[in-house]
């Protein structure tokens, strides 16, 4: 039986201990990367959290709306094992209780009903030399050759950087989506999450790669670039690097886009695609 919970009577022990211990594991449905994307927050619960399911909330005109939060890219259920009928009950308890304006599953839950899907694409822990060898596209691999003469750091999270990542960050043209931008890579840096790796051409920044590390993968949050540059391929040349630096280690995760041009420049280093499925009310969508 599934249960709505709102968030103060959400027992976070029991939460943490099933996100921890399920399949679909991921980084947006922590507790902790929650509180700070969407604040307002309830879960779906089957049984004695067997399995979760995290439901973000977002007040719009006085009415209680699910939307998936800035920067948030898959939620959707969390268990043991993943099972198609119980993915199915939690979506149709969602879809019977809340007024959903769009919500975002992972790329392991699966369903009986024919959802949208989005892509993401993921390159595994790999040996760098195999990866550039045979994996990466014969444009990419002469791109990131021509791009050697730039100089790869990795720099600190301050006034100066974040300026940098102002004046040239596309997409973000609210304010207040800036100033969440903003809060949350300061919730990265405090809790050590965030990794800063910039081009320089001498000793000019001329693009900065925004990563999360969880461990045992890093995540492309952005990718930054001041366009009076971009003959020099300083996206190529930062994704390569880090890609020869840590791929031995951790997973790529380049967070995914419905872009055509993007995502062929994700797909030319070699990433797989893993797509998610997405539930949105097109009725809410053109009303809103």
């Amino acid at each position: 039986m599934i249960r709505r919970l709102k968030y103060q009577e959400i027992d976070f022990d029991k939460y943490a201990a099933c996100i921890e211990n399920s399949v679909q594991k991921n980084w947006y449905a922590r507790k902790d990367v929650l509180d700070q994307l969407s604040g307002n927050w309830h879960i779906l619960v089957e049984g004695d959290y067997q399995a979760v399911m995290p439901v973000p909330i977002r007040k719009k005109f006085g009415l209680n709306l699910v939307v998936m939060p800035l920067f948030c890219q898959q939620l959707g259920v969390f268990a043991q094992e993943d099972q198609q009928i119980i993915n199915d009950r939690f979506l149709n308890f969602l879809k019977k209780k809340y007024m959903v304006f769009s919500y975002a599953f992972n790329d392991q839950n699966f369903f009986s009903e024919n959802l949208a899907k989005r892509k993401n694409y993921i390159i595994p822990v790999s040996d760098y030399s195999v990866l550039r060898r045979k994996k990466y596209f014969k444009g990419r691999k002469s791109t990131a050759k021509c791009a050697q003469h730039l100089t790869y750091r990795e720099i600190e999270f301050n006034e100066v950087h974040f300026s940098f990542m102002q004046k040239n960050f596309k997409g973000l043209n609210k304010e207040g989506d800036v100033e969440k931008y903003k809060n949350y890579l300061h919730f990265l840096h405090e809790n050590k999450f965030l990794k800063l790796a910039g081009a320089y051409l001498g000793e000019k920044l001329i693009n900065i790669s925004v990563l999360i590390d969880e461990g045992d993968q890093l995540s492309l949050l952005g990718l930054i670039n001041d366009e009076a540059y971009r003959d020099e391929n300083g996206p190529t040349f930062l994704i390569d690097q880090i890609l020869s630096l840590y791929i031995h280690e951790k997973k790529f995760n380049f967070m995914g886009s419905n872009i055509r041009g993007i995502e062929v420049f994700f797909k030319s280093f070699g990433a797989g695609l893993l797509e998610y499925p997405v539930w949105e009310n097109k009725i809410l969508k053109k009303f809103f």
